[in-house]
């Protein structure tokens, strides 16, 4: 096989290409990198003549990256980011840790699922160095397509277009509650109909997220819709602190709510909902796994099927 352009790019090649991303200017670029424009500029020429593509155009106000310039510099990225790994990880090694695994979880994994998950794996590789990050599940599947994440766990969505597609496994399907503080009025009614909820406002997360279209759904069955005055939040922790400051009625995924109420940090209304929503794990496709992040997964998955069963 004949030689090709990845034959000669090196990693401070990849810095040049990553500045030029964030500065979109020559000279700016040329400076932080101790080199010349000229010297960049001819870089930059040679690597497009190599690829035969426009990666920047060039305009009076700097550079703009090309659709094909952006794919390069996405993989750039994600080249960056597995060094920066396996230099944390390295590091980690010679102080006789057990690795790195980076968790992001959603709302919804992050209340039960996620902390859980954590103390499984600390208690399996004590020398384990464990991040965990919630978001939401837009930014964490960037995260995890860019290498900052080993694992997503959360919410069963439709991978963006634009990002890679990762190994998907889902792990339970489970029924969205209605919930409230723990002396919230409705609580003292013996039976409970839809006219009564919807005179209370609402916290409610984001459109387009699965909790909220399950809601949504769940109201469409019954007739509703969702009461005009709502909240919108993507953020367990505030909601969690409205609720126990109002009178408002948040939703919640079901396990979320069992774990919440059973630290008296709110109350499920007896209103069933029809929707559900279901939980997957996410992990990067073809890619061969350290050890530390098959055994993360295997936590993951007992966690699950634990709760499930106690449940």
């Amino acid at each position: 096989m004949g030689s090709d352009w990845t034959d000669r790019v090196r990693l401070r090649h990849l810095r040049f290409l990553l500045s030029l991303a964030r500065t979109r200017n020559l000279s700016h670029s040329a400076s932080a990198l101790h080199t010349t424009q000229p010297a960049l500029s001819k870089w930059l020429k040679d690597l497009e003549a190599d690829i035969g593509l426009t990666l920047f155009d060039r305009h009076a106000r700097g550079l703009t990256p090309t659709p094909h310039g952006q794919a390069l510099i996405d993989h750039a990225r994600r080249i960056e980011a597995q060094l920066d790994r396996a230099a944390a990880d390295m590091k980690i090694l010679s102080e006789g840790g057990a690795g790195h695994v980076a968790l992001g979880a959603s709302g919804v994994a992050a209340t039960e699922a996620g902390p859980l998950s954590v103390l499984e794996m600390t208690a399996r590789m004590p020398g384990l160095r464990i991040d965990l990050v919630e978001g939401s599940m837009d930014l964490l599947l960037g995260q995890l397509a860019q290498g900052d994440l080993d694992i997503v766990l959360g919410r069963t969505v439709d991978v963006p277009e634009d990002l890679p597609s990762f190994n998907t496994e889902v792990l339970y399907t489970e029924p969205v509650d209605l919930v409230v503080q723990c002396r919230h009025p409705l609580l003292s009614q013996p039976r409970l109909d839809w006219a009564d909820v919807l005179r209370y406002q609402w916290i409610v997360w984001p459109k387009g997220s699965p909790i909220r279209k399950a809601v949504e759904d769940a109201l469409a069955v019954a007739g509703y819709r969702m009461p005009a005055n709502y909240i919108e939040s993507n953020s367990v922790i505030a909601n969690v602190t409205l609720l126990n400051n109002s009178e408002v009625i948040g939703v919640a995924s079901h396990r979320s709510a069992l774990i919440l109420s059973g630290m008296n940090m709110l109350r499920i209304l007896p209103l069933a909902l029809q929707g559900t929503g279901s939980v997957s794990l996410y992990w990067r496709r073809n890619e061969r796994l350290p050890k530390s992040v098959e055994q993360a997964l295997d936590c993951i998955r007992w966690v699950i099927g634990h709760g499930k069963g106690k449940a």
